[in-house]
């Protein structure tokens, strides 16, 4: 598994603005980002979003995001367009969907599947939205402290809890 690139942003240009017209926050390329245990990412705009948030960080496949790119003849438009925090290659990320893992040490439990809205259409291409149906991302909690990079990352599934 690669982390290939990494976003934050201070606030949100389409979370929370339907019926309003999206607003123009910067999203920054960072080469690594300090995650907080029930808080997020630090500096990024779902920090202390509220408690027990499910999207305290986002995951979006690399690979995903070349076939997205391919079908839209839209190769030059940057994974950074579609607002995901982590973007990563070599691993499905739909599998991780309720599972407890970590990467470079840091501890997430993946929450579900980040899907697409209507707003990709406007981000990326009018259909991206039906076009990552069921490929949008993973949403997680960050269970530990720690910093991601980007570069290459070991993926380690939480061992299976045994009940007594």
């Amino acid at each position: 598994m690669q982390i290939r690139q990494i976003f934050i942003s201070s606030g949100h240009n389409y979370f929370g603005h339907h019926g309003r017209a999206a607003d123009d926050f910067p999203l920054v390329e960072v080469p690594r980002i300090d995650c907080v245990a029930g808080h997020g990412i630090r500096g990024d705009r779902f920090f202390d979003y509220r408690e027990n948030y499910k999207g305290q960080v986002t995951f979006f496949s690399a690979e995903v995001f070349e076939k997205l790119g391919r079908h839209f003849g839209l190769t030059s438009k940057s994974p950074g367009v579609l607002r995901r925090n982590v973007i990563v290659s070599g691993i499905d990320l739909n599998e991780l969907i309720g599972e407890e893992f970590a990467i470079q040490g840091v501890r997430f439990h993946g929450t579900g599947h980040c899907k697409p809205c209507y707003w990709m259409d406007q981000a990326f291409a009018p259909g991206a939205e039906d076009f990552l149906e069921g490929n949008g991302g993973l949403r997680a909690e960050i269970l530990t402290d720690g910093t991601i990079a980007v570069g290459d990352a070991q993926l380690v599934l939480a061992e299976p809890r045994l009940i007594s």
